[in-house]
């Protein structure tokens, strides 16, 4: 998480929006030291999911997204780790990739025990080798990349046959708003993926915390 240009993040929408310039949306914002930001990382309500009513409403998310049978998931720009102890949870193996090294060892330490490895790696091409997976989680990184297209092209060829991506993202802000509209993400996808649906996430203030004001959403597409 070094470098917001590079790919590997899950910020909060304030940081986005805090580090961003002003622009149109999905103009890359200004770099984030992520090394430093581990830290306190967590603080965020949908970052280390430390209540107990935003960590079940992820955590019923992932059991709509997430095949109901144990599967390898793939969680880029995983942070320090809170959606993959989500997955291990509901019986799933992870690999999470982070490009800082603190959130990759917040991470391992998070999830010691369970059935998960983290690299420290690009997301926009984790170092996972031929290794394929069933999953690709992503959230609050797609937009924020130069070129969004590559990545997703690049993420279809990790997954199986059958595989899904997972992708959440959003716009934020009003003034100088910042990322990528869901309509433009499913245009991005659809020569890429046999369906995506639009999952709106903006109404449900138990996933942030409070009550979101901005685009929130995911798309979860299959090949």
């Amino acid at each position: 998480m070094t470098n917001i240009d590079d790919g590997e993040t899950s910020r909060s929408p304030e940081t986005a929006k805090n580090s961003a310039k002003k622009s149109v949306p999905n103009d890359p914002p200004r770099p984030v030291d992520w090394e430093a930001q581990a830290a306190v990382f967590d603080d965020e309500p949908d970052h280390g999911l430390r209540d107990p009513v935003v960590r079940e409403a992820w955590a019923a998310r992932l059991r709509d997204w997430l095949p109901r049978r144990p599967a390898d998931v793939l969680d880029l720009g995983c942070g320090t780790g809170s959606l993959s102890l989500l997955a291990t949870g509901q019986g799933h193996r992870v690999t999470g990739v982070d490009s800082s090294p603190a959130m990759v060892g917040r991470a391992r330490a998070k999830l010691a025990g369970h059935p998960a490895v983290f690299l420290v790696g690009d997301a926009t091409a984790p170092p996972v080798g031929e290794e394929r997976f069933d999953v690709v989680l992503v959230r609050h990184v797609l937009w924020a990349l130069p070129d969004p297209a590559r990545a997703l092209r690049h993420w279809c060829g990790l997954l199986r046959p059958r595989g899904r991506l997972v992708l959440v993202e959003g716009v934020w802000g009003t003034l100088s708003p910042v990322g990528i509209p869901a309509e433009r993400l499913r245009g991005l996808l659809a020569p890429l993926v046999s369906d995506a649906a639009v999952v709106r996430l903006d109404d449900d203030a138990r996933l942030w915390g409070k009550q979101a004001e901005d685009e929130r959403y995911a798309v979860v597409a299959d090949l």
